[in-house]
């Protein structure tokens, strides 16, 4: 029988921790039910351990009591790290134990899994460093900031790279837990699980979800009145070479300086303002796919919508269809 560790933080937790703990733990319970059910011995031992004997989340509004100490548990197949704060700036007190002990787990051959901000655990290991993540859009800036040699991929709704998985924000930690059930079960049980809990199978990106702000806490003035002239000018012919110019900075050394701030080249900068700015419109107004396309500075519509699509995964009608439904009776 494999092991199953569910990891109880020690601090730093939210409703969300609570809220991830409880999913994994529930529906990979059901998994190994419907795997007995069909004549196949338990696959999972699940228990869920931490470096305390309870974790209060919300002041006390909700308490978490581990099964066991984590130093009980000399072996395990599968770590599963939920949520913490999005507060997290580094691991305070028992979460500096789970840190170590995630790491020597995974040395020893587990896997590991973390679920929305869990990565910022995750990467506290430096385990990530060098491999691909995922994380909620709105986490993704501290996360670059606090672990640069991570490559962040807030397009991806789930990562798997040598044993190490993470996913997108919100409830799509249950994307997470399908995933890995179809990886360790097989995929009838992923299939019975998405019934049973009415989860959409097979989800690959979160970029429809992702409202894009712009990173700005990095903390080089220059680009930051670049992105600033940008965001306040885009609906304009933008010459990013006039635009260095204007801010006495070669034209090399401010496109190296604005990815290294932004983790975009100014003209993909130029672009996700110009999506999210037409996401807006279709989310709130009935302009068509033209009058929008114009209105944030586009005249040539082929380009628009492939850009459109590389962004939030949908054609601008889908994206038009899916958020706005009174203004489709035009259609």
């Amino acid at each position: 029988m494999k092991h199953l560790t569910i990891l109880v933080p020690d601090a730093q937790v939210s409703l969300n921790t609570f809220t991830c703990i409880i999913g994994a733990y529930d529906i990979f319970k059901r998994a190994n039910e419907f795997w007995k059910e069909n004549g196949k011995e338990q696959l999972f031992k699940i228990q869920l351990a931490g470096v305390s004997e309870k974790a209060e989340i919300n002041n006390g509004l909700l308490t978490l009591k581990p099964e066991t100490n984590i130093s009980s548990i000399k072996e395990t197949d599968l770590v599963i790290i939920p949520a913490i704060s999005h507060d997290f700036n580094q691991p305070e007190k028992g979460n500096i134990q789970l840190i170590d002990w995630i790491e020597k787990q995974y040395k020893n051959g587990a896997e590991v899994a973390s679920m929305c901000s869990g990565a910022l655990i995750l990467a506290s290991t430096r385990l990530l460093d060098g491999k691909s993540c995922s994380i909620h859009w709105n986490t993704a800036d501290k996360l670059k900031r606090l672990f640069p040699k991570v490559m962040v991929k807030t397009d991806r709704l789930i990562t798997d790279e040598h044993g190490i998985y993470t996913n997108g924000g919100g409830y799509s930690f249950l994307n997470l837990i399908l995933y890995l059930i179809e990886k360790y079960y097989d995929r009838e049980t992923a299939i019975y699980c998405s019934k049973i809990y009415q989860i959409e199978i097979d989800r690959q990106r979160q970029s429809e979800f992702t409202i894009f702000k712009g990173q700005k806490a990095h903390g080089d003035d220059i680009i930051e009145k670049a992105q600033v002239y940008i965001e306040e000018n885009f609906q304009e012919k933008i010459s990013m070479e006039e635009l260095s110019q204007k801010l006495a900075v070669g034209r090399r050394n401010f496109d190296r300086r604005f990815i290294k701030a932004t983790g975009n080249t100014p003209v993909e900068y130029l672009q996700r303002v110009k999506i999210e700015s037409a996401k807006k419109a279709f989310e709130t107004t009935r302009k068509n796919i033209n009058e929008v396309m114009f209105e944030v500075g586009y005249a040539d519509e082929k380009a628009f919508r492939e850009i459109f699509k590389k962004i939030t995964g949908m054609s601008p009608l889908e994206y038009k269809k899916k958020y706005n439904k009174k203004a489709m009776s035009e259609y």
